[in-house]
């Protein structure tokens, strides 16, 4: 999907309702895995949410009249991405929660961009590197051991958890730049892409799931809070939140949209606190702090100056970070 930015200054009666939406459907999404791992296996977790989150980006295609590739190549490359960007991660927040909080997978999510950045400089050559991403990089890994609390010794199942997790936003920060050098100069949709990538995440999913988790769960045997978690992951956080995010790009710009990474951990967790009576030590929210401190200082966020002249902007799939 092609889309052109046109002011520096977005209107914001017109770009905050969808921001603060898009903040709270991503930030409540490790509210609903932390629910849905109590009856469901990680696998299958992911698969009936991707599942879902396929079903409602097909029917919004064909209200659109859009239509999946038709690239046999592009196919291979979503292929990839559909196993790093969706399939992985999504099943290692899952088994991550199984033993952490969803506010300290909310806090791991953040550190995405620590990850993206190397990667797009060292393996996939899309971005350079320079003094102010290399402090950048060097302050969010400082807050990463600060998450870890390393003072005082890890171990464990916590310690395996929080590292699911981390897993979970590296293989984010592996499709990202992977995505932005081989699908985002593609001529489809953003919308078209991401339903694909999401069919193929299903069915590696389907293959996958039966292998390691036996066989499927009954229905009948879930809960009310499982099933509608797992709607609201797929319908909600996997499907609907992707046009929210496309939404904002248009009106505001992909620079200014991605800023909802910084809100996604503070509202999972006050909702997890409030939701599920989480606790949180002093140190996490810090680390936390300090992590979001480094990927605004790499993004060049606090330096004044960044330039968002007019241009036009091809909008490649945009990867979930939920």
């Amino acid at each position: 999907m092609s889309a052109t930015v046109t002011r520096d200054k977005p209107d914001l009666r017109g770009f905050l309702p969808g921001f603060l939406a898009l903040a709270v459907i991503w930030g409540a999404s490790f509210l609903f895995i932390k629910v849905g791992v109590r009856e469901l296996h990680p696998l299958y977790l992911t698969l009936f949410r991707v599942g879902a989150g396929a079903l409602t980006l097909l029917v919004v295609l064909a209200i659109g009249r859009q239509r999946l590739p038709r690239d046999p190549r592009l196919w291979g490359h979503l292929t990839v991405v559909a196993a790093i960007g969706v399939a992985l991660p999504f099943s290692l927040f899952g088994f991550g929660e199984e033993r952490v909080s969803s506010v300290l997978a909310g806090i791991w999510n953040a550190t995405t961009p620590l990850v993206a950045l190397p990667m797009a400089v060292l393996v996939f050559r899309t971005e350079r590197m320079n003094t102010r991403r290399a402090i950048g990089i060097g302050l969010g890994f400082v807050g990463v051991l600060t998450v870890l609390g390393v003072w005082q010794g890890v171990g464990g199942a916590q310690l395996t958890g929080q590292l699911m997790c981390f897993g979970a936003a590296a293989c984010y920060g592996l499709a990202i730049p992977y995505q932005k050098r081989f699908v985002a100069g593609h001529a489809a949709s953003g919308l078209s892409l991401s339903a694909a990538q999401l069919l193929i995440a299903t069915a590696q999913l389907a293959i996958v799931a039966p292998l390691f988790a036996g066989a499927p769960p009954a229905p009948t045997g879930l809960s009310i809070d499982v099933i509608a978690s797992v709607l609201a992951l797929g319908a909600l956080g996997t499907g609907l939140a992707f046009v929210i995010n496309m939404r904002n790009i248009r009106v505001a710009g992909a620079t200014t949209a991605s800023t909802v990474t910084y809100l996604i951990p503070i509202v999972s967790t006050v909702i997890g606190v409030a939701a599920l009576g989480e606790g949180i030590t002093w140190y996490q929210p810090v680390g936390a702090l300090v992590v979001l401190l480094g990927v605004a200082v790499s993004q060049g966020l606090l330096s004044g100056r960044i330039r968002r002249a007019p241009e036009p902007i091809r909008q490649p799939a945009q990867q979930a970070s939920y």
